[in-house]
């Protein structure tokens, strides 16, 4: 070989070690980081005595708030202002959005059945016990029901935090509580749980904060921080939409205080994962059980799906405030933006019918809950500046997506889900995934639409979790 092959030899050896190196960084596992547990996102200044504030902040309030006459009043009187709607196209459902024929019909409902009921609903809003506490400078809103001694008798017995998503909040969880709650429901059932359903930061009852930089880590921080107080050390986790981004971070970052993450959107978007997403298509049998191909397969339908749903995503992660200012007193708008997505996301195919199929899948005064507490609390804007701050500089920075979560994990799939993710992909992720299921009906609002099909999923996780990890009743 001479020289001028010699030196082409060396080019290549040196290029192909640049290549391995910069692949396997941008692959490799990563050290989880440490974040602030202590970082301040009320308007006030933080405390300089960190300790005394959280001795004279620590006090769980319970609330039961309620709604002026003069503001249901208000909403009324703003729902009789839908003359102007623009009528849909010849032929079109909701593939254009959402059917302003339809939308007329929810509005009447709404304004002329569902409001001269409101102090019904706001009881039927009320029937759990609500408390708020200070949690970093935040006031938080959550859920509580704990289990008494003599319900724990022949039980097995564990604390949970239920965590939402957008455009949900806690009354998505309304009939999974019960299920786990009250275990008299099903006289062979060997599980009860102490339940914690928070609102997330900004979202309905819970206060939202005046500073960047609030994103799904720093939110997986508070979430924990309000276990801690209620004195939960050690829980068991259940999440979807951002619940799951959230309850992910929690597991990764905090282990020790982790019994298991359950989730029914579990995902994983390193570049390791989407290129073995990709690279699974030329052999699905390899990587699917059989029968469950359609919910992965072809990968252009996923990503055509996604990019006719995902405007709304593009927004909010870039102007939250624009549209938020949109949807700000304006119910009509805030009822089309928000219920589209009980549609769609429940079932694409619910496009083509001209009410979306709402009513195939839910209540609608079910539906309308959710939304009142969107209107009432004015929280569409704080609600959607989790996107912007999840795709900020220094929320990548973290690269949780690349930090392994190595606590027990159970993934449980619906078929018309916005997204799936191979069991191959998700354990790059997750190390201990224990659980893995699908579900031929049901969408991304599990916990609402099929709640029991989602109980019996986590009560199968929980009880994988105990057989092969020999946990104990707490």
């Amino acid at each position: 070989m001479g020289v001028t092959g010699k030196i082409l030899v060396l080019i290549l050896a040196i290029g192909g070690g640049l290549v391995y190196k910069n692949v396997t960084q941008l692959w490799a596992d990563l050290p989880a980081p440490k974040l602030d547990p202590q970082e301040w996102w009320g308007d006030d200044a933080q405390p300089k005595d960190y300790e005394a504030y959280l001795k004279n902040s620590s006090e769980v309030i319970g609330n039961r708030l309620s709604y002026p006459d003069k503001t249901i009043a208000d909403l009324k009187e703003r729902l009789n202002r839908t003359l102007r709607l623009t009528p849909p196209l010849e032929g079109v459902a909701f593939e254009y959005g959402f059917n302003t024929d339809y939308l007329r019909e929810i509005v009447e409902y709404w304004r002329d059945d569902y409001l001269p009921r409101w102090r019904e609903r706001e009881v039927f809003l009320w029937q759990f016990n609500h408390f708020t506490t200070d949690i970093q400078g935040l006031r938080t809103h959550f859920l509580h029901l704990m289990v008494y001694d003599d319900n724990k008798v022949g039980k097995q017995h564990y604390p949970v935090l239920l965590l939402h998503g957008w455009p949900g909040s806690v009354r998505e969880f309304y009939d999974l509580i019960h299920l786990l709650h009250q275990s008299n429901l099903d006289k062979n059932n060997k599980y009860i749980f102490n339940v914690v359903v928070p609102s997330l930061p900004g979202y309905g009852w819970s206060e939202g904060t005046s500073r960047k930089g609030l994103g799904p880590a720093q939110v997986a921080v508070m979430m924990r921080n309000l276990m801690l107080r209620l004195g939960y050390d050690k829980f068991f986790i259940q999440g979807g939409d951002w619940g799951s981004v959230i309850g992910s971070n929690i597991a990764t970052l905090y282990p020790e205080n982790v019994l298991g993450y359950h989730s029914n959107m579990c995902n994983n978007l390193s570049p390791k994962s989407l290129a073995k997403g990709l690279l699974a298509e030329f052999w699905p049998s390899l990587f699917v059980p059989s029968g469950f191909e359609d919910f992965f397969f072809p990968k252009s339908n996923e990503l055509k799906y996604l990019m006719e749903e995902s405007g709304y995503f593009h927004i909010q992660a870039t102007k939250p405030d624009t549209i938020g200012a949109a949807l700000t007193d304006n119910p009509v708008g805030l009822a089309a933006y928000i219920l589209e997505k009980f549609s769609t996301w429940t079932n694409p195919s619910y496009r083509s019918l001209p009410d979306g199929g709402l009513t195939k899948r839910y209540k609608m005064d079910a539906l309308l809950d959710n939304l009142m507490i969107y209107y009432l609390t004015n929280s569409i804007t704080t609600s959607q500046r989790l996107y912007a701050e999840q795709y900020a500089q220094s929320q990548r920075d973290l690269h949780l997506e690349r930090v392994p979560t190595r606590v027990p994990t159970g993934c449980a799939r619906f078929k018309s889900d916005i997204m799936q993710f191979l069991d191959v992909q998700l354990k790059d992720k997750y190390t201990n995934l224990v659980h893995s299921t699908y579900h031929k009906q049901g969408g991304h609002f599990a916990a609402l639409e099929v709640p029991k099909v989602l109980y019996k999923d986590f009560i199968d996780f929980v009880k994988t979790v105990e057989r092969k990890f020999k946990i104990k009743t707490l």
